[in-house]
């Protein structure tokens, strides 16, 4: 990200960065940068899929204590990449580095990179709307909007982005290694609060290494950056020579030095070009030129839709988008922006290509990814093969796409074919928003084989998981066990709690809150790599699943995403109940906690086939009969939770579909005709003794 070395070489220039005491002003802020700041730093969990909920406190923690000091947050992440993809290469090597680090967490080594949850964007993004805090997903990558949008308005950028030491902003930026937002200070004799922090001007900067502001793109292309490396072309440059330190930062002050002489941007450039002619070839010296062109264009700053997005709530016209970028549908433009569509809806419709999320899981097994293919094809065949063709275009039509993911213990591609569904074959990507809900949300449930009368027993804020769960008990390799279900919906129990907890004055958790608490905190963070592939199989799932519904204007309630998932937990659940503990256990003292498992369970296995469902059993010892009869037995006896009118089978069910309540739900009790087979269900299953009769929500 940005110039390599070049964050180092200001470190070790201390006065070019400035002690500050921020307070009372705007603040924008690189969403992207922020977000693995402030996973990292915290030392939440990689290994075993990511702490959801404790990155949530980390998040409204921060912006607690902007809040506190007075200032007023714009927050913007990357959208798609960048539409002319000559980023590609930079992209696929930093996959490449991250499928080593997953690969290193996975043998319980430590390395220096880092591994970022399948979900933190979609957590983060949620988050941020629940803060009301402003923030923007840019349609393509951020730089240069972030950087337009500061220098607009005057104020410094949050970042940690080596690529801001180069942009010419007035106010500079506030580098995030620097910015103590845990340490909030009071200004002596007052009640104002301040955040420490460093800050860097391009002002400070020329006038230390005494250089014109207008060379610094030059400067930054001649080093390297994300968009051209010249010893990647076989050209090298020896600018030690012009320096008179040693040491690894050399190469930077000599260049600076040499640099000094020039005062335009043309002047230092064609003298570049002189000195690459002198020792190479004129073939090398033209793709040296338009890899620095491109590289020091990065820099220009053009103006930015931002400033009119956040002060009117408008998305950017089509007419001042690059005409790449007119590829997409008017409707998706604002939606884009405020981040209710995944942006990697930008790549499909522009480079028909895709860079998989990476991810720990076992390196001898095939990519996680591979299990939500199927969903991304239908994602895929939305896009592209429902858009009306586009007769002006010059580009053949292409049905297919390229997906970049893991392979062994490295970075593979291939083509995955677009699909579109049944039920949409005569749906245009250009109305797709106008297509009646119950047709989106037939497309969305035949995608992952389940069926509307499956979910109506399941509060509406937890049916697109239990969905996904019915999908990912179909599709995932190795089959999973029913430990690993169990503990996956033990841990939707978990993130309930935790959620009505939050949102609820009063509402402690109770019992069951505290036993799960308490198996995270005696837990060891020892590695099973078949629970972790599993998982990552499922949040792979969940992810593409989130994508396809938004895309589909959400056809079911979107859930709150931090409190899905623990990967803390569910592993040390999958081990106490592959060891004999049982979930009913854990449920005792909170019957609503029970009813809400019970509920998931029953709706997940009754909405497969016995016969085809891969729920495997394993060794175990002094395990209940419960947890290790066939999955035939446990779905024969489910009538309990039969949570439909029998005549119910339609994923339309005919009828409009509503927008659901996601803010809470209460149990019922409903009669039941089946009083005898409950009672014989009770006496072969303890897992499922609770004497009730249907459960609904309200």
């Amino acid at each position: 990200m940005g110039v390599q070395g070049l964050t180092r070489f200001m470190e070790e220039n201390g006065n070019i960065l400035k002690d500050v005491p921020f307070r009372n002003s705007k603040l924008i802020i690189d969403g992207s940068n922020l977000f693995h700041l402030l996973y990292f730093n915290s030392r939440l969990d990689q290994s075993h899929g990511g702490d959801y909920d404790a990155f949530e406190g980390q998040v409204c923690k921060f912006f607690k204590a902007l809040r506190d000091c007075d200032i007023d947050p714009f927050v913007i992440v990357d959208g798609g990449s960048d539409y002319t993809d000559k980023k590609f290469e930079t992209h696929k090597e930093r996959a490449q580095s991250r499928i080593n680090t997953a690969n290193s967490l996975s043998m319980g080594l430590q390395d220096r990179g880092g591994v970022l949850p399948t979900l933190i964007k979609d957590v983060f993004k949620q988050v941020l709307s629940s803060l009301k805090v402003p923030f923007a997903q840019c349609i393509c990558e951020a730089d240069q909007d972030i950087a337009s949008l500061a220098r607009s308005w005057n104020c410094p950028v949050l970042t940690n982005d080596s690529d801001f030491y180069i942009f010419d902003i007035q106010a500079g930026f506030l580098p995030t290694s620097h910015f103590h937002w845990q340490k909030v200070s009071m200004q002596r004799g007052s009640f104002i609060r301040y955040i420490p922090c460093k800050q860097y001007t391009t002002t400070s900067f020329c006038k230390h290494f005494n250089i014109n502001r207008q060379v610094l793109p030059v400067f930054a292309a001649m080093l390297g950056n994300d968009y051209v490396k010249l010893h990647n072309m076989g050209i090298s440059l020896r600018w030690e020579e012009y320096s008179s330190m040693e040491g690894r930062f050399a190469r930077f002050d000599g260049l600076l030095n040499w640099l000094a002489r020039f005062q335009g941007q043309k002047e230092a450039l064609d003298s570049v070009l002189r000195l690459i002619l002198h020792g190479n070839n004129r073939q090398k010296m033209d793709a040296a030129l338009q890899g620095l062109s491109l590289g020091i264009e990065e820099y220009h700053l053009p103006p930015s839709c931002l400033e009119r997005f956040f002060n009117d709530g408008v998305g950017p016209g089509p007419g001042r988008l690059a005409e790449p970028l007119r590829v997409l549908p008017d409707w998706t433009l604002l939606p884009l922006m405020k981040g209710r569509l995944p942006s990697c809806i930008v790549d499909v419709l522009l480079l028909r290509k895709v860079m998989h999320h990476v991810q720990v899981e076992d390196a001898h097994l095939p990519c996680g990814n591979n299990t939500s293919r199927p969903v991304r094809q239908v994602l895929y065949g939305l896009l592209l093969g429902g858009r009306r063709a586009d007769h002006s275009s010059q580009r053949p039509p292409v049905d297919d796409v390229e997906e970049y993911y893991r392979e062994g213990q490295y970075l593979t591609s291939s083509m995955v074919e677009a699909v579109l569904p049944s039920a949409v074959e005569q749906m245009q990507l250009d109305t797709l928003y106008q297509a009646p809900r119950p047709v989106q949300l037939k497309v969305f449930l035949e995608t992952l084989g389940v069926s509307q009368s499956t979910l109506s027993g399941v509060p509406p804020h937890l049916r697109l998981p239990v969905a996904v769960t019915c999908y990912w008990l179909r599709h995932a390799h190795p089959p999973p066990d029913l430990p690993l279900l169990q503990a996956l919906l033990l841990g939707l129990v978990y993130g309930e709690l935790c959620r009505q907890r939050k949102s609820q004055r009063g509402f402690m958790g109770g019992p069951v809150l505290e036993r799960l608490r308490g198996l995270i905190q005696r837990g060891t963070r020892s590695l099973d790599l078949g629970v972790a592939h599993a998982y990552s199989q499922w949040q792979c799932c969940l992810k593409e699943s989130l994508h396809l519904n938004q895309l589909l204007c959400l056809p079911l309630a979107e859930p709150q995403c931090a409190w899905l998932y623990k990967g803390t937990l569910v592993h040390q659940l999958v081990t106490k109940l592959r060891g004999g503990l049982t979930p009913d256990s854990l449920l005792i003292g909170g019957p609503c906690s029970g009813q809400l498992y019970r509920a998931m369970l029953g709706a997940i296995l009754n909405s497969h086939d016995a016969s085809v469902i891969p729920l495997v059993s394993v060794p175990r010892k002094a395990t209940p009969p419960s947890l290790t009869q066939p999955l035939d037995d446990l779905t024969a006896h489910l009538h309990i939770l039969a949570l439909e009118d029998d005549d119910d089978d339609g994923a339309g069910g005919g009828s409009k579909a509503k927008p659901e309540d996601d803010l809470g739900w209460t149990l019922v009790s409903v009669r039941t005709r089946h009083k005898s087979k409950d009672r014989f269900n009770r006496a072969r299953n303890p897992e499922f003794s609770r004497k009730q009769g249907r459960i609904g929500w309200e």
